[in-house]
């Protein structure tokens, strides 16, 4: 059955780990915890068997993950941590947050889903924020956040430190890994906390873990300790130990802790021996107290119990979580906007003006670190655009691993510490290895924290084709990034210079911001020129839209984005030099939130509409824009169209990559199509040559 179930049964009066007998606490028992050890201890099993009871009574939402069985990690771990540090817990986090705040009431309120709870009822069992703490519950995630938090104390040098508790079935995500070599290698002031349980879920250990566990984080030149919750004395002298090597160190550490979880993974899928759990109730520690020291134990829970009913009550009685929350949900109504002749004054190519910036604004600003892969001198990033910054700004500079992950994972930890971060992707193609910490970290914890948090956290990546990079770096994926919340996505373009877009986003930032930067830019350099009949203008939003409109009255409106601009305003001459087509150009520089009224204004004057851009048609930007004019206003959009990329991945091939993304000549074959021009041959214009 070992094998089976990954740990045999313990009979009764059996020794324990290392020898000990059942109870670890013996006549001892007074010496082995003291008397506020063991009341936090209790009050964590208490709270948690009394969150059972009230979900088999239906006055609870979600799910329970308790921790009975494990609960003197939490209480010894936050014994050997002081006010200034950090915690990130994980789904089973309710012994970790009661043992570092106490805050049992609030904790009650929030599994019950009410405003009274930490987090006003939106993060419930798993999502906890409390001062510094937090919990989430993506396995894994939480590692390189933490180490995120680590680093910006070591750049502050504060002397406080960071604690990630993971179980051992996390052991199998490689975002543990990332944040680990980072952290061994940067010598951040990082504690990783392992609960080993025995059990992933309802899966054995053995079924699921390799070689040894400590190994895996020695081999990084990470120091390793261990210590088992049957030992209470070793356990919390063992806790205080790597706290204190983290944090005189200034360097990581693991402590792997043996433990047995007694109750379900959560509320009651539990398919273990019940045999085996049953001999793991007999030496549990607290169990054993109870037992032997019955004139200690009741009044203690008594006044215990006491606490958590009066807090049940007031739960009950609390209202419920609010449905809005002003300040953090998205706005992307249509608001209207005003127009000014747009100048740029700058001539400095778009690499350039962008590295001038963050220069310019690390200079003020020391919250602001830059972090990627090779953008440390000399190479300064594969676009040169961090090149020199890391002679000024050595440790504000940071080279990472290929460890896409971890990169904006520390971001994440960066910006919840108050910092600044910048976290360079290569290519966009590599943002889908990110993807988790995106959409399941920063554009989440704005609001299931209610708005206690906010990630100023900037993700920069050149996206698009046109380089013959091929089917794995010339991608545009940024329409997977609309729509999280508490998020923007920025695209710049020729006509705005990068280097005001970055100033103001610097000075406003207040959640993550993913910044596209099409890979043909970098040589290029922004322009207000333009061709005799047509007028450049920008909206007044604070990221402003590019309008290129004719003298005269306009025929069709084309809104494109990023790299695709200087494409469309070359068809826009043409089909008014060949067709005498007058062709308004939309291109905003944020894509989400979506305000639609610039192209919306252009539509009600054209009643044609065509969207451009680089990536594939299925649920794209411009299908969004499209279903939002029709929606704000009904009957004024008479045609539209999209030109976009065919959904099979981008070609080396120089030509035939030309061929399938959009181009100056279908662009104006889409143009003459919704203009309704028809050459001498019957096909639309110039199309015959696409």
């Amino acid at each position: 059955m070992a094998e089976k179930q990954g740990l045999a049964p313990i009979p009764a009066g059996s020794p324990g780990p290392n020898g000990a007998g059942p109870g670890g606490l013996s006549s001892r028992s007074s010496g082995e915890l003291t008397e506020g050890q063991i009341h936090t201890a209790f009050l964590i099993r208490r709270v948690e068997q009394a969150l059972l009871r009230l979900f088999s009574e239906g006055r609870l939402y979600g799910t329970v993950h308790t921790c009975i069985g494990q609960e003197l990690i939490g209480v010894a771990v936050a014994e050997g941590l002081r006010q200034g540090d950090w915690v990130f817990s994980n789904h089973r986090c309710h012994g970790h947050f009661i043992a570092h705040t106490d805050c049992v009431e609030g904790l009650i309120a929030e599994i019950m889903g009410k405003r009274t709870g930490v987090c006003g009822g939106w993060g419930g069992s798993q999502h906890l924020c409390e001062g510094r703490f937090f919990s989430n519950g993506i396995q894994g995630s939480i590692v390189p956040v933490a180490a995120g938090l680590a680093l910006g104390e070591k750049l502050r040098a504060a002397g406080n430190i960071s604690a990630a508790f993971i179980g051992e079935g996390t052991l199998g995500e490689g975002a543990v890994y990332e944040a680990a070599n980072i952290a061994a290698k940067w010598d951040l002031p990082l504690l990783i906390v392992l609960e080993n349980n025995h059990y992933c879920q309802s899966t054995a250990q053995a079924e699921t873990i390799a070689g040894d566990i400590a190994q895996r984080f020695a081999a990084l030149g990470i120091r390793c300790f261990e210590a088992d919750c049957w030992h209470a004395r070793q356990l919390f002298e063992t806790a205080a130990a790597a706290a204190e090597f983290v944090r005189h160190e200034s360097r990581p550490a693991f402590l792997r802790v043996d433990t047995y979880r007694l109750m379900a993974h959560s509320k009651g899928d539990d398919d273990r021996d019940p045999r085996e759990v049953q001999a793991y109730w007999e030496k549990d520690l607290l169990e054993q107290f109870a037992k032997r020291h019955v004139a200690t134990t009741q009044p203690l829970l008594a006044e215990v119990d006491a606490r958590i009913n009066r807090a049940v009550a007031d739960g009950l009685a609390a209202e419920d979580a609010q449905v809005v929350r002003p300040g953090v949900a998205d706005g992307c109504d249509s608001v209207p906007v005003r127009w000014h002749k747009a100048t740029i004054a700058s001539k400095d190519r778009f690499s350039q003006a962008i590295r001038d910036c963050f220069e310019r604004q690390m200079e003020k600003d020391p919250r602001i670190v830059l972090l990627g892969e090779d953008i440390r001198s000399p190479y300064g990033g594969a676009f040169k655009v961090t090149k020199g910054l890391s002679d000024k700004f050595p440790s504000r500079v940071r080279n990472t691993p290929i460890s896409e992950s971890a990169i904006v994972g520390l971001g994440n930890g960066l910006a919840l510490h108050g910092m600044r971060p910048v976290c360079e992707i290569m290519f966009g193609d590599f943002l889908t290895l990110a993807f988790d910490q995106i959409a399941n970290g920063a554009a989440k914890f704005p609001g299931m924290y209610n708005g206690k948090v906010q990630v100023p956290l900037i993700v920069r990546t050149p996206m698009g084709g046109g380089r013959g990079y091929g089917p794995t770096h010339s991608q545009s994926l940024e329409k997977h990034f609309l729509g999280l919340p508490q998020t923007r996505v920025l695209a710049l373009n020729d006509r705005v210079h990068p280097g005001e877009i970055y100033d103001r986003l610097f000075a406003t930032i207040d959640r993550m911001t993913l910044v596209i930067e099409n890979k043909l830019m970098y040589a290029r350099r922004p322009s207000g020129e333009t061709a005799e009949g047509f007028v450049l203008e920008h909206s007044d939003e604070p990221f402003p839209t590019v309008r290129l409109r004719p003298e005269g009255r306009a025929d069709v409106t084309v809104v494109c984005y990023a790299g695709t601009l200087p494409m469309v305003e070359e068809a826009a001459l043409r089909a008014f030099d060949q067709m005498e087509i007058a062709v308004e150009v939309i291109c905003p520089v944020q894509l989400y939130p979506l305000n639609p009224y610039p192209a919306l204004e252009s539509v009600a004057r054209t009643g044609r509409l065509l969207v451009v851009e680089e990536g594939l048609a299925f649920a794209a930007w411009g299908a969004e824009l499209i279903a939002r004019i029709v929606e704000i206003a009904p009957g004024r959009l008479e045609k539209a169209a999209r030109r976009t990329a065919p959904a099979h991945p981008i070609p080396s091939s120089g030509p035939l990559e030309k061929a399938v993304l959009p181009n100056v000549d279908s662009i104006l074959r889409s143009i003459a199509e919704l203009a309704g021009h028809v050459g001498d041959d019957g096909d639309a214009g110039d199309a015959q040559r696409v």
